[in-house]
């Protein structure tokens, strides 16, 4: 009788130049956090000075800017799923961009689109709501834009517009 027996072979090593033009195609794909891109290159089995070395050489020849990659996480998250300032800070701050990043990607929201969008948020939701209540429309309106991580005090000061 044969028996197979499966060869168990250890990983080999991605060389640094490799491992570089993999995290390049990974950045040219979107927009990475400095976070992301340190996960992807210890997944790929890279460490130390090597990880350094390729996370180097991918802020040198741009591929990597923390900078470039808030802002556009702010505008994309803002104008795509409507979420508020809270929440976009709070992912931000979840992949390890730092505050001055956070700061110059708020500014990418106009404070005009912002109210407006906030507006038109509660205004669907009140639409929708099966209520004959306008008080339970409104607060679920309240929470909704709550969760989406608008500021409380926009999200009470607009909801007035309803209650009065």
């Amino acid at each position: 009788m044969k028996t197979n027996y499966k060869t168990i072979s250890t990983p080999v090593k991605l060389s640094n130049e490799i491992a570089l033009a993999k995290l390049q195609q990974y950045c040219v794909y979107q927009d990475r956090s400095h976070a992301e891109v340190r996960k992807k290159l210890i997944a790929l089995e890279i460490y130390g000075d090597d990880l350094e070395e390729v996370m180097s050489a991918l802020i040198q020849e741009k591929y990597l800017d923390e900078l470039r990659y808030a802002k556009s996480y702010a505008r994309g998250k803002f104008y795509q799923k409507k979420w508020g300032r809270k929440k976009i800070k709070l992912n931000l701050t979840r992949n390890q961009v730092s505050d001055y990043c956070i700061r110059k990607a708020m500014e990418e929201i106009e404070e005009v689109d912002y109210l407006e969008t906030l507006h038109s948020l509660m205004q669907k939701k009140i639409d929708l709501c099966r209520s004959d209540s306008m008080y339970v429309c409104i607060q679920k309106a309240q929470q909704y834009c709550l969760q989406k991580g608008y500021e409380p005090h926009l999200v009470y000061e607009i909801s007035n517009e309803w209650k009065s």
